[in-house]
Protein backbone atom coordinates (compact mmCIF):
# COMPACT_ATOMS: atom_id res chain seq x y z
CA UNK A 1 0.00 0.00 0.00
CA UNK A 2 1.38 3.39 -0.98
CA UNK A 3 1.81 5.73 1.98
CA UNK A 4 -0.04 8.47 0.10
CA UNK A 5 -3.11 6.21 0.08
CA UNK A 6 -3.47 6.05 3.87
CA UNK A 7 -6.53 7.91 5.15
CA UNK A 8 -6.03 10.96 7.32
CA UNK A 9 -6.56 9.95 10.98
CA UNK A 10 -9.67 11.29 12.71
CA UNK A 11 -7.59 12.04 15.80
CA UNK A 12 -5.13 14.90 15.87
CA UNK A 13 -1.63 13.49 15.57
CA UNK A 14 1.37 15.49 16.75
CA UNK A 15 4.69 15.19 14.93
CA UNK A 16 8.30 15.33 16.04
CA UNK A 17 11.06 16.56 13.74
CA UNK A 18 13.92 14.11 13.12
CA UNK A 19 16.42 16.61 14.55
CA UNK A 20 14.41 16.91 17.76
CA UNK A 21 14.18 13.14 18.14
CA UNK A 22 17.92 12.82 17.61
CA UNK A 23 18.56 15.53 20.24
CA UNK A 24 16.53 13.55 22.77
CA UNK A 25 18.46 10.38 21.99
CA UNK A 26 21.83 12.17 22.21
CA UNK A 27 20.78 13.65 25.56
CA UNK A 28 20.11 10.14 26.87
CA UNK A 29 16.35 10.67 27.25
CA UNK A 30 14.27 7.51 27.21
CA UNK A 31 12.73 7.11 23.76
CA UNK A 32 10.24 4.40 22.81
CA UNK A 33 9.71 3.76 19.11
CA UNK A 34 7.01 1.78 17.34
CA UNK A 35 8.42 1.10 13.87
CA UNK A 36 5.62 0.13 11.49
CA UNK A 37 7.69 -0.73 8.42
CA UNK A 38 7.74 -4.31 7.18
CA UNK A 39 10.03 -6.61 9.13
CA UNK A 40 12.71 -6.91 6.42
CA UNK A 41 13.17 -3.13 6.29
CA UNK A 42 13.25 -2.85 10.07
CA UNK A 43 15.84 -5.64 10.41
CA UNK A 44 18.09 -3.92 7.88
CA UNK A 45 17.96 -0.43 9.32
CA UNK A 46 16.33 1.20 12.33
CA UNK A 47 16.77 4.03 14.83
CA UNK A 48 18.75 2.89 17.83
CA UNK A 49 20.69 4.19 20.80
CA UNK A 50 21.44 3.34 24.41
CA UNK A 51 18.24 5.01 25.61
CA UNK A 52 16.05 3.74 22.77
CA UNK A 53 13.48 0.94 23.03
CA UNK A 54 12.28 -0.07 19.58
CA UNK A 55 9.45 -2.47 18.67
CA UNK A 56 8.44 -3.52 15.16
CA UNK A 57 4.75 -4.08 14.35
CA UNK A 58 4.10 -3.68 10.59
CA UNK A 59 1.52 -1.07 9.59
CA UNK A 60 -0.77 -3.55 7.81
CA UNK A 61 -1.66 -5.12 11.13
CA UNK A 62 -3.37 -1.86 12.08
CA UNK A 63 -5.65 -1.78 9.03
CA UNK A 64 -9.36 -2.66 9.30
CA UNK A 65 -9.92 -2.38 13.06
CA UNK A 66 -6.90 -4.07 14.68
CA UNK A 67 -7.76 -6.64 17.33
CA UNK A 68 -6.37 -6.88 20.85
CA UNK A 69 -3.52 -9.21 19.85
CA UNK A 70 -2.15 -6.43 17.66
CA UNK A 71 -2.74 -3.61 20.11
CA UNK A 72 -1.16 -5.61 22.93
CA UNK A 73 2.15 -5.60 21.01
CA UNK A 74 2.34 -1.84 21.27
CA UNK A 75 4.75 -0.73 24.02
CA UNK A 76 3.66 1.70 26.71
CA UNK A 77 5.32 5.10 26.51
CA UNK A 78 4.58 8.77 27.01
CA UNK A 79 4.97 9.71 24.25
CA UNK A 80 5.26 6.81 21.81
CA UNK A 81 7.11 7.74 18.62
CA UNK A 82 5.68 5.98 15.56
CA UNK A 83 8.02 5.58 12.59
CA UNK A 84 7.65 4.42 8.98
CA UNK A 85 9.51 5.07 5.73
CA UNK A 86 8.10 8.47 4.76
CA UNK A 87 5.64 9.49 7.49
CA UNK A 88 2.30 8.47 5.99
CA UNK A 89 1.77 5.00 7.45
CA UNK A 90 3.09 6.08 10.84
CA UNK A 91 0.72 9.05 10.97
CA UNK A 92 -2.18 6.68 10.28
CA UNK A 93 -1.06 4.18 12.95
CA UNK A 94 -0.50 6.96 15.48
CA UNK A 95 -4.04 8.11 14.84
CA UNK A 96 -5.41 4.60 15.32
CA UNK A 97 -3.56 4.22 18.63
CA UNK A 98 -4.80 7.60 19.81
CA UNK A 99 -8.38 6.67 18.99
CA UNK A 100 -8.36 3.01 20.08
CA UNK A 101 -6.17 3.20 23.16
CA UNK A 102 -5.87 6.87 24.03
CA UNK A 103 -2.11 6.51 23.63
CA UNK A 104 0.01 9.65 23.35
CA UNK A 105 1.40 8.60 19.96
CA UNK A 106 3.40 11.07 17.88
CA UNK A 107 4.58 10.73 14.32
CA UNK A 108 8.19 11.02 13.16
CA UNK A 109 8.04 13.72 10.53
CA UNK A 110 8.99 12.36 7.08
CA UNK A 111 9.82 8.96 8.60
CA UNK A 112 13.16 7.31 7.98
CA UNK A 113 13.66 9.52 4.93
CA UNK A 114 13.60 12.51 7.28
CA UNK A 115 16.02 10.70 9.60
CA UNK A 116 18.36 10.21 6.63
CA UNK A 117 18.33 13.95 5.93
CA UNK A 118 20.01 14.83 9.24
CA UNK A 119 23.51 16.11 8.49
CA UNK A 120 25.67 17.79 11.13
CA UNK A 121 28.84 19.86 10.87
CA UNK A 122 31.22 19.83 13.83
CA UNK A 123 34.68 21.39 14.11
CA UNK A 124 37.70 19.15 14.68
CA UNK A 125 39.15 21.23 17.52
CA UNK A 126 42.35 19.17 17.82
CA UNK A 127 43.39 20.19 14.32
CA UNK A 128 46.73 21.99 14.58
CA UNK A 129 47.21 23.46 11.12
CA UNK A 130 46.19 26.51 9.08
CA UNK A 131 42.49 27.32 8.86
CA UNK A 132 39.92 24.87 10.21
CA UNK A 133 38.66 21.34 9.58
CA UNK A 134 35.02 20.37 10.06
CA UNK A 135 33.50 16.90 10.12
CA UNK A 136 30.12 16.20 8.52
CA UNK A 137 28.09 13.49 10.23
CA UNK A 138 25.09 11.63 8.85
CA UNK A 139 23.71 9.71 11.86
CA UNK A 140 21.36 7.53 9.81
CA UNK A 141 24.22 5.81 8.02
CA UNK A 142 27.37 6.79 9.93
CA UNK A 143 28.81 8.51 6.84
CA UNK A 144 31.44 11.14 7.61
CA UNK A 145 32.81 13.84 5.32
CA UNK A 146 35.05 16.86 5.81
CA UNK A 147 35.26 20.55 5.03
CA UNK A 148 38.61 22.33 5.04
CA UNK A 149 38.44 26.14 5.21
CA UNK A 150 41.39 28.54 5.09
CA UNK A 151 41.81 32.15 3.99
CA UNK A 152 38.59 32.40 2.01
CA UNK A 153 38.95 29.05 0.26
CA UNK A 154 37.42 25.67 1.00
CA UNK A 155 37.52 22.01 -0.03
CA UNK A 156 35.07 19.21 0.76
CA UNK A 157 36.30 15.62 1.06
CA UNK A 158 33.94 12.69 0.47
CA UNK A 159 30.87 14.83 -0.28
CA UNK A 160 27.44 13.21 -0.58
CA UNK A 161 25.36 13.88 -3.68
CA UNK A 162 22.27 14.38 -1.50
CA UNK A 163 23.86 17.37 0.26
CA UNK A 164 25.66 19.31 -2.47
CA UNK A 165 23.62 22.45 -1.78
CA UNK A 166 24.56 22.24 1.88
CA UNK A 167 28.27 22.55 1.12
CA UNK A 168 27.76 25.79 -0.76
CA UNK A 169 25.60 27.16 2.07
CA UNK A 170 28.23 26.30 4.68
CA UNK A 171 31.07 27.81 2.68
CA UNK A 172 29.03 31.00 2.26
CA UNK A 173 28.68 31.09 6.05
CA UNK A 174 32.48 31.22 6.27
CA UNK A 175 32.64 33.90 3.56
CA UNK A 176 34.71 31.52 1.47
CA UNK A 177 34.51 29.93 -1.97
CA UNK A 178 34.31 26.17 -2.52
CA UNK A 179 37.33 25.42 -4.69
CA UNK A 180 37.70 21.62 -4.56
CA UNK A 181 35.64 18.44 -4.09
CA UNK A 182 37.72 15.34 -3.39
CA UNK A 183 36.91 11.64 -3.04
CA UNK A 184 39.04 9.17 -1.11
CA UNK A 185 37.90 6.18 -3.21
CA UNK A 186 35.00 4.64 -5.12
CA UNK A 187 32.39 4.44 -2.39
CA UNK A 188 30.14 1.43 -1.84
CA UNK A 189 27.62 2.88 0.62
CA UNK A 190 26.66 6.31 -0.72
CA UNK A 191 26.50 8.21 -3.99
CA UNK A 192 29.41 10.62 -4.34
CA UNK A 193 28.76 14.31 -4.86
CA UNK A 194 32.10 15.07 -6.53
CA UNK A 195 30.82 14.98 -10.11
CA UNK A 196 27.78 17.13 -9.31
CA UNK A 197 29.95 19.69 -7.56
CA UNK A 198 32.38 19.67 -10.48
CA UNK A 199 29.49 20.45 -12.82
CA UNK A 200 28.65 23.39 -10.53
CA UNK A 201 32.10 24.93 -11.00
CA UNK A 202 34.04 23.22 -8.21
CA UNK A 203 37.18 21.37 -9.32
CA UNK A 204 36.55 17.68 -8.68
CA UNK A 205 39.30 15.21 -7.81
CA UNK A 206 39.39 11.42 -7.67
CA UNK A 207 42.39 9.26 -6.71
CA UNK A 208 44.49 8.38 -9.72
CA UNK A 209 44.72 4.82 -8.39
CA UNK A 210 40.95 4.38 -8.57
CA UNK A 211 40.69 4.98 -12.32
CA UNK A 212 41.69 1.39 -13.17
CA UNK A 213 38.44 0.08 -11.65
CA UNK A 214 36.55 1.30 -14.70
CA UNK A 215 35.79 4.95 -13.92
CA UNK A 216 33.97 6.22 -17.01
CA UNK A 217 34.44 9.94 -16.33
CA UNK A 218 38.15 9.97 -15.42
CA UNK A 219 39.00 12.43 -18.20
CA UNK A 220 36.40 14.89 -16.93
CA UNK A 221 37.89 15.26 -13.43
CA UNK A 222 41.30 15.98 -11.98
CA UNK A 223 43.28 13.18 -10.36
CA UNK A 224 45.50 12.94 -7.30
CA UNK A 225 48.39 10.49 -7.05
CA UNK A 226 50.42 9.61 -3.97
CA UNK A 227 52.30 12.70 -2.80
CA UNK A 228 50.25 15.15 -4.86
CA UNK A 229 48.78 18.12 -3.00
CA UNK A 230 46.21 20.87 -3.38
CA UNK A 231 46.39 24.18 -1.60
CA UNK A 232 43.35 25.56 0.23
CA UNK A 233 44.36 29.01 1.41
CA UNK A 234 47.30 28.31 3.72
CA UNK A 235 46.30 24.67 4.28
CA UNK A 236 47.86 21.87 2.25
CA UNK A 237 45.90 18.68 1.48
CA UNK A 238 48.38 15.95 0.59
CA UNK A 239 47.38 12.63 -0.99
CA UNK A 240 48.64 9.51 0.79
CA UNK A 241 48.01 6.26 -1.10
CA UNK A 242 46.49 3.78 1.39
CA UNK A 243 45.11 0.71 -0.45
CA UNK A 244 43.36 -2.15 1.32
CA UNK A 245 39.68 -1.35 1.54
CA UNK A 246 39.92 -0.76 -2.22
CA UNK A 247 42.89 -0.76 -4.58
CA UNK A 248 42.42 2.98 -5.14
CA UNK A 249 41.92 4.03 -1.53
CA UNK A 250 43.70 7.33 -0.88
CA UNK A 251 43.89 9.27 2.40
CA UNK A 252 44.53 13.01 2.72
CA UNK A 253 46.81 14.68 5.24
CA UNK A 254 45.48 18.15 6.03
CA UNK A 255 47.86 20.77 7.37
CA UNK A 256 50.22 18.03 8.51
CA UNK A 257 47.81 17.44 11.41
CA UNK A 258 44.67 15.50 10.45
CA UNK A 259 44.67 12.38 8.27
CA UNK A 260 41.37 11.88 6.47
CA UNK A 261 41.53 8.11 6.11
CA UNK A 262 38.33 7.48 4.16
CA UNK A 263 37.51 3.79 4.67
CA UNK A 264 40.97 2.70 5.76
CA UNK A 265 41.14 3.28 9.51
CA UNK A 266 38.30 4.35 11.79
CA UNK A 267 38.31 5.28 15.46
CA UNK A 268 36.76 1.92 16.35
CA UNK A 269 37.84 -0.41 13.57
CA UNK A 270 39.67 -0.92 10.30
CA UNK A 271 38.25 -1.27 6.80
CA UNK A 272 36.57 -4.37 5.51
CA UNK A 273 38.57 -5.76 2.57
CA UNK A 274 35.90 -7.60 0.55
CA UNK A 275 33.82 -4.98 -1.28
CA UNK A 276 35.98 -4.71 -4.41
CA UNK A 277 37.13 -8.28 -5.09
CA UNK A 278 34.57 -10.18 -3.02
CA UNK A 279 35.24 -13.02 -0.58
CA UNK A 280 37.83 -14.62 -2.85
CA UNK A 281 40.00 -11.51 -2.98
CA UNK A 282 39.46 -10.47 0.65
CA UNK A 283 42.53 -12.23 2.14
CA UNK A 284 44.94 -10.53 -0.25
CA UNK A 285 43.21 -7.19 0.29
CA UNK A 286 43.48 -7.67 4.06
CA UNK A 287 47.22 -8.23 3.72
CA UNK A 288 47.47 -5.10 1.62
CA UNK A 289 45.53 -3.21 4.28
CA UNK A 290 47.94 -4.48 6.95
CA UNK A 291 50.91 -3.25 4.92
CA UNK A 292 49.23 0.11 4.42
CA UNK A 293 48.54 0.52 8.13
CA UNK A 294 52.03 -0.47 9.20
CA UNK A 295 54.02 1.38 6.55
CA UNK A 296 51.85 4.34 5.53
CA UNK A 297 49.75 5.30 8.55
CA UNK A 298 51.33 4.02 11.76
CA UNK A 299 54.62 5.64 10.78
CA UNK A 300 53.03 9.08 11.20
CA UNK A 301 53.49 10.99 14.49
CA UNK A 302 51.37 9.77 17.41
CA UNK A 303 49.67 13.17 17.62
CA UNK A 304 48.26 12.84 14.10
CA UNK A 305 44.47 13.02 14.30
CA UNK A 306 42.76 10.13 12.52
CA UNK A 307 39.47 11.10 10.91
CA UNK A 308 37.74 8.26 9.09
CA UNK A 309 34.94 8.16 6.57
CA UNK A 310 32.45 6.36 8.81
CA UNK A 311 31.37 5.77 12.37
CA UNK A 312 29.42 2.88 13.86
CA UNK A 313 27.59 2.12 17.09
CA UNK A 314 30.94 0.97 18.52
CA UNK A 315 32.54 4.39 17.97
CA UNK A 316 32.89 6.90 20.80
CA UNK A 317 32.94 10.58 19.93
CA UNK A 318 35.81 12.81 21.04
CA UNK A 319 35.25 15.73 23.41
CA UNK A 320 34.46 18.02 20.47
CA UNK A 321 31.71 15.68 19.25
CA UNK A 322 33.67 14.44 16.23
CA UNK A 323 34.58 10.84 15.55
CA UNK A 324 38.32 11.45 15.59
CA UNK A 325 41.22 10.21 17.71
CA UNK A 326 44.99 10.53 18.14
CA UNK A 327 46.86 7.88 16.21
CA UNK A 328 48.87 6.97 19.31
CA UNK A 329 45.67 6.35 21.26
CA UNK A 330 44.29 4.10 18.53
CA UNK A 331 47.46 2.01 18.52
CA UNK A 332 47.13 1.62 22.28
CA UNK A 333 43.41 0.80 22.21
CA UNK A 334 43.10 -1.31 19.06
CA UNK A 335 44.97 -4.60 19.41
CA UNK A 336 44.93 -5.54 15.69
CA UNK A 337 47.15 -2.53 14.98
CA UNK A 338 49.82 -4.30 17.06
CA UNK A 339 49.36 -7.79 15.56
CA UNK A 340 51.46 -9.60 13.01
CA UNK A 341 50.03 -9.97 9.52
CA UNK A 342 48.58 -13.46 9.88
CA UNK A 343 46.70 -12.68 13.09
CA UNK A 344 45.51 -9.40 11.61
CA UNK A 345 44.10 -11.06 8.50
CA UNK A 346 42.42 -13.75 10.59
CA UNK A 347 40.61 -11.34 12.90
CA UNK A 348 39.59 -8.94 10.12
CA UNK A 349 38.00 -11.76 8.10
CA UNK A 350 36.52 -13.58 11.08
CA UNK A 351 33.35 -11.58 11.68
CA UNK A 352 32.49 -9.65 8.54
CA UNK A 353 29.22 -7.70 8.84
CA UNK A 354 26.58 -7.73 6.06
CA UNK A 355 27.59 -5.79 2.98
CA UNK A 356 26.12 -2.29 2.58
CA UNK A 357 22.62 -2.16 1.13
CA UNK A 358 22.62 -1.89 -2.68
CA UNK A 359 26.41 -1.70 -2.67
CA UNK A 360 26.83 -3.14 -6.16
CA UNK A 361 24.46 -0.55 -7.66
CA UNK A 362 26.11 2.24 -5.66
CA UNK A 363 29.58 1.21 -6.86
CA UNK A 364 28.36 1.10 -10.46
CA UNK A 365 26.83 4.56 -10.03
CA UNK A 366 30.03 5.98 -8.56
CA UNK A 367 32.03 4.45 -11.42
CA UNK A 368 29.75 6.29 -13.85
CA UNK A 369 28.27 3.07 -15.25
CA UNK A 370 24.74 3.81 -13.97
CA UNK A 371 22.92 7.11 -14.49
CA UNK A 372 20.34 7.90 -11.80
CA UNK A 373 18.48 11.01 -10.69
CA UNK A 374 18.72 12.67 -7.28
CA UNK A 375 15.70 10.87 -5.82
CA UNK A 376 17.01 7.49 -6.94
CA UNK A 377 20.41 8.32 -5.45
CA UNK A 378 18.84 9.19 -2.09
CA UNK A 379 16.74 6.02 -2.02
CA UNK A 380 19.66 3.85 -3.12
CA UNK A 381 21.88 4.75 -0.19
CA UNK A 382 19.32 4.49 2.63
CA UNK A 383 20.51 2.18 5.39
CA UNK A 384 23.69 1.44 7.35
CA UNK A 385 27.12 1.78 5.75
CA UNK A 386 28.80 -1.45 6.96
CA UNK A 387 32.14 -0.48 5.39
CA UNK A 388 34.17 -1.47 8.46
CA UNK A 389 35.21 -4.83 9.80
CA UNK A 390 33.41 -5.72 13.01
CA UNK A 391 34.18 -2.94 15.49
CA UNK A 392 33.49 -5.14 18.52
CA UNK A 393 35.92 -7.82 17.35
CA UNK A 394 38.70 -5.31 16.75
CA UNK A 395 38.33 -3.25 19.90
CA UNK A 396 37.62 -6.18 22.18
CA UNK A 397 34.46 -4.50 23.50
Amino acid sequence: MNEADFPTPDATVESIAPEDLEARIEAGDAVTILDVRVESEYDTWSIDGESVESVNVPYYQFLDDPDETVLDQVPEADPLVVVCAKGGASEYVAGVLTEERGIDAINLEDGMNGWANIYHRREVTNYDGPGAVYQYQRPSSGCLGYLVVSDGEAAVVDPLRSFTDRYFDDVDEFDASLEYAIDTHIHADHVSGVRDLDEDGVEGFIPEASVQRGVTYAEDLSQLADGDAVQVGEATIEAVYTPGHTTGMTSYLVGGSVLLTGDGLFVESVARPDLEEGDEGAPDAARQLYETLQERILTLPDDTIIAGGHSSDAAEAAADGTFTARLGDLVEDMEPLRMDVDDFVEIVLADMPPRPANYEDIIATNLGQNAIDDEEAFELELGPNNCAASGEALTGD
